[in-house]
């Protein structure tokens, strides 16, 4: 599975490819959240940058959806200086919730707008990720025999946990986690808990899928198989299997034996309605009980965060999180679920500037995916980000799904989704092609001395 040199094109598609690459070597460091949550507005700021000494293209178009991703991102900024004001919470709980805010919702705009603006290949980042998942597929071997060998799996916080963020979970180095349920292992990979790493599986499954070389397309996938059965995730293993079917026949809808599928499909569904309904609820009541604690705590969350958003700040939320009573062990009350949080936290001003620009996008991106490979793949992002959502926080994850909001902008962008995904090697021989040759040549002259002639070379 060797690859050719890589040869960046810009140094915007260098930071890219390397961030990629690198993430197991910075996870080892402890960097992963510091490194992630930086590298969208240090992308930005050499975009500017570049701008600023030759300009802007002429050919620059930023898609009507990358501006509705700004706009309710900046919304979300303005919900939580509105909710600082309403509670009091003064200007240094302000400042510190606002670095907050651009170290994640401000990242599902700035990552889109990254991906709109910047001329990157999508070889480049599915061949990155696929990188990932082969590093992935050898951590799992070798730290499933660390732990058949009770080698202990935590091994340190990294000191990095100094510049601040959620939790010392996001600075924590291990090598595989245990369940607090059953005691035996559970794998969060380089991701802050085990849910998130199922999260990550689902999402890069989808760009392993889009790799067209076979052999890092397969081992790519094999990576992603062992992240999701590792981590444990219900949900994350229920996406994962939905995730085939969608690749495959997202494109299909306009066929018509689609149209003809869906006919006959519907009708039969709609008449088996309450055996289905009732199929689906004891299967997903049956999930529910495998982790019971899990469940219990992810209930008491959901009830204690809707009670005192209708009570206490339906519009504009309470500014911050706010650690739950010991009945939930303390964890921050609407955590487990962006929809509540965001009530919680931003009130229904911070849930609809999320649900609309996610709605009008799968929109867009459902009539794009008959048309563009790049759409099609991004639909199933969306679908990820859209059930994930009553699982996961989506912005407190932000620093490790950013390839996705990347891919988002691209999708977005009617001519860089209409881009053919080729082989990286095809895209490095290209690269290969374009760069400058060496061409000097180095001639002799002759100098006249008393004793004798020197020849020198000298080059022009």
């Amino acid at each position: 599975m060797s690859t050719q040199r890589y040869h960046p094109s810009c140094t915007e598609d260098a930071l890219i490819w390397y961030g990629l690459v690198y993430t197991y070597p910075v996870y080892m460091f402890g960097g992963l959240y510091v490194t992630g949550s930086i590298l969208g507005w240090l992308l930005l700021l050499v975009v500017l940058l570049r701008w600023y000494i030759h300009g802007k293209p002429q050919n620059l178009f930023i898609p009507a959806l990358v501006w509705l991703w700004i706009v309710a991102m900046s919304v979300m900024l303005i919900a939580l200086w509105i909710g600082h004001g309403n509670w009091s919470l003064g200007m240094a709980k302000t400042i510190k919730s606002s670095i907050g805010w651009a170290k994640g919702w401000a990242l599902l705009a700035v990552f889109p707008l990254l991906g709109a603006i910047v001329p990157i290949r999508p070889e480049v980042i599915t061949r990155g990720v696929c990188i990932i998942a082969v590093h992935t597929l050898i951590f799992s071997f070798i730290t499933f025999i660390a732990y058949l060998g009770r080698i202990p799996g935590e091994l340190y916080i990294s000191p990095l946990q100094v510049v601040g963020g959620p939790g010392e979970n996001f600075f924590k180095v291990s090598l595989y986690g245990l369940n607090p349920e059953t005691g035996g292992g559970r794998w969060q990979f380089f991701g802050p808990w085990a849910p998130a790493a199922g999260f990550l599986s689902c999402i890069y499954l989808i760009f392993c899928l889009q790799e067209k070389n076979p052999k890092w397309r397969n081992w790519g996938v094999a990576g992603c198989v062992a992240m999701i059965l590792l981590s444990q995730s219900r949900a994350g293993l229920g996406i994962f299997i939905m995730l085939f079917p969608l690749v495959l026949f997202s494109d299909k809808i306009k066929e018509p034996w689609m149209l003809i599928t869906l006919g006959i499909v519907l009708p039969i569904l709609l008449l088996l309605g309450e055996p289905v309904y009732e199929f689906v609820m004891n299967s997903y009541q049956e999930i529910k009980e495998q982790r019971p604690g899990s469940t219990r705590v992810r209930s008491a969350l959901a009830n204690i965060a809707m009670q005192r958003w209708e009570a206490e700040a339906p519009i504009w939320g309470h500014g911050v999180v706010e650690r739950g009573p010991k009945l939930v062990e303390g964890m921050p009350i609407g955590s487990h679920h962006s929809w509540y949080g965001l009530l919680f936290v931003k009130g229904l001003v911070g849930l609809f500037s999320l649900a609309i620009p996610l709605f009008i996008s799968a929109i867009y991106l459902l009539w794009q995916a008959q048309f563009s490979e790049i759409a099609r793949s991004g639909l199933c992002m969306i679908a990820v980000f859209v059930c994930y959502s009553f699982f996961e926080n989506l912005e407190i994850l932000s620093y490790l799904y950013w390839p996705a909001l990347l891919w988002l902008g691209m999708a977005f962008n009617p001519h860089t989704a209409q881009q053919k995904i080729i082989t990286f090697e095809e895209v490095q021989s290209q690269k290969e092609k374009k760069r400058p040759i060496n061409t000097k040549k180095r001639t002799r002259r002759k100098k006249q001395t008393g004793n004798g002639e020197i020849f020198t070379l000298i080059p022009h």
